[in-house]
């Protein structure tokens, strides 16, 4: 399965590349083929640094806890497909929590906010994360591994799950109010979370799901996307540059960043 994550990625970007193409939402503000290229040398960049550092003692750790036993999954008896869908489920919850805690602790947004700077959202966004927030989240979900027990393949169909969730619901392009509607009941479309990227805090400090939709009613933060709010996307400062590969590498360590994260109303 580890083999297999790649090609879907890609392939999964493509066909959102493509159908965005076909069939924007929002008008381009910039030329795609810059966005794509400073956002694909970000992923890049952050494939080559995160396999490097991570990768080995990652896959280490996960084999030690799956052998040893460790984790819920194990004792509550989950295995085979019953166990894959049981971690997509509970790792995606834990994913929820962390990006909300990305949005509320000033040393998490520092390198989350690099995220949110773009003001033009699409499926390049979901390329676009800081090296840093990774890094940190490797250790989160050393965690996550201890705690659940999942088995390699059952993480690696959460990865992918969690790739292709971030490429649609990125993507630049809109439902049917009535597909809308019925797939909102379930997953995070893209109107959804692009109201997640507007400059108002009534929604940008809201809507934090990755997967599953139920996450952000469960906890109290499903807020509904406004059309007009969602004409104004991205972070008021860092706009002119926010496409500079250096300014996104300096970014958590700059002086905007004296700027508080978000908190609760």
């Amino acid at each position: 399965m580890e083999e297999a994550k790649l090609p879907l990625f890609l392939a999964g970007f493509a066909v959102f590349f493509i159908v965005e193409t076909l069939a924007a939402k929002r008008p381009w503000q910039e030329p795609r083929g810059e966005r794509l290229r400073t956002h694909a040398a970000m992923a890049v960049f952050n494939t080559v640094v995160l396999k490097l550092l991570v990768l080995a003692p990652f896959l280490a750790w996960s084999d030690y806890v799956f052998k040893q036993g460790w984790g819920l999954a194990p004792v509550l008896g989950y295995s085979g497909i019953g166990g894959i869908v049981a971690t997509v489920i509970v790792l995606d919850m834990l994913d929820y929590w962390w990006h909300r805690f990305n949005h509320r602790f000033g040393f998490l947004w520092r390198f989350h906010k690099v995220h949110h700077v773009d003001t033009h959202v699409d499926v390049t966004t979901a390329l676009r994360f800081h090296p840093g927030e990774l890094f940190i989240s490797f250790f989160v979900k050393l965690g996550w591994i201890a705690l659940w027990g999942p088995s390699l393949l059952g993480f690696a169909v959460f990865e992918i799950c969690v790739s292709l969730a971030s490429q649609f619901h990125h993507s630049n392009i809109d439902l049917p109010d009535r597909w809308e509607r019925l797939l909102r009941h379930f997953l995070v479309t893209p109107r959804f979370h692009a109201s997640h990227h507007t400059v108002s805090r009534r929604t940008g400090d809201a809507n934090f799901a990755t997967i599953f939709i139920v996450w952000d009613r469960l906890f109290g933060t499903y807020r509904e996307p406004d059309p007009e709010e969602m004409k104004d996307l991205g972070l008021p400062e860092g706009r002119d540059d926010y496409l500079s590969f250096t300014t996104w590498l300096k970014e958590p360590f700059g002086q905007r960043n004296q700027q508080q994260a978000y908190r609760e109303e």
